[in-house]
């Protein structure tokens, strides 16, 4: 298939699992090559590339790396450049999402969830972006719905996600003209593992979109497809892929 993604070099963070993985499938079924960032999830990531190289030899490999080690950060954006020849876009899906009610926050939480929802995402893209203008490339950054409506006990994660709303908007005035950044805020997709949020939880949730149904992986991906391939003058921006949550008081 010909299209704007076809041999463009992707990192995608958190790429082995739920919404990483599909956006991941939909660039690459795109003609993209993907670099696949995982943590500890390495036979997904491996079973991922395995699928990806079946139907196209070369395509894709798996990157391990701690985001919370940030010295190590600029050589995962070097291997993958290294390895490919260079980089022409970067996902920013990687996250940790769990509850610090006040009272309760110390430096673990504030380190794990600062982290990697916005401190990795910056030091990603600054590794990124000389690489990004040669190849007139782009960012997608995936916030939160809640980075607007606030979620209960959840105000550290809500905070990180904020940030990342704006060090969006920062990026692309500092990095335009030649690479755009944008974002990806979701409403209700795939639920927290673990059974973080309750169903009585689910079902307000859900209640209080306009669509009044949960949205799916592939509608994350489809977005991002969108901001790396079709939107060349959309920058700056924060598209709600939210079901319509984010206009129900």
């Amino acid at each position: 298939m010909i299209s704007g993604l076809q041999d463009k070099v992707v990192l995608v963070t958190g790429a082995a699992r739920r919404v990483g993985a599909e956006i991941a499938r939909l660039l690459h079924a795109e003609g993209a090559v993907l670099a696949l960032h995982y943590r500890n999830a390495a036979a997904e990531a491996q079973a991922l590339v395995a699928e990806f190289n079946s139907a196209r030899p070369g395509s894709a490999l798996a990157f391990q790396a701690d985001l919370l080690e940030t010295d190590h950060l600029p050589r995962l954006v070097e291997d993958v450049a290294k390895h490919f020849g260079r980089l022409d876009a970067l996902v920013n899906n990687a996250s940790s999402f769990f509850a610090t009610p006040i009272g309760g926050i110390g430096e673990r939480e504030w380190n794990d969830l600062m982290g990697t929802n916005l401190k990795a995402p910056l030091f990603l893209a600054q590794a990124a972006a000389p690489h990004l203008a040669l190849a007139r490339g782009a960012i997608v950054n995936i916030t939160d719905i809640h980075a607007e409506r606030p979620l209960k006990n959840y105000a550290l994660y809500c905070a990180a996600k904020a940030g990342l709303a704006g060090l969006t908007r920062a990026l692309a005035l500092e990095l335009g003209p030649h690479v755009r950044v944008n974002a990806i805020a979701p409403g209700p997709i795939l639920w927290p593992e673990g059974g973080a949020i309750d169903a009585a939880t689910q079902a307000n949730i859900v209640s209080r979109t306009a669509l009044k149904r949960c949205g799916d992986p592939t509608d994350i991906a489809r977005a991002v497809r969108y901001l790396l391939s079709d939107a060349p003058y959309v920058t700056g921006q924060i598209l709600a892929v939210d079901g319509g949550r984010s206009i129900v008081l």
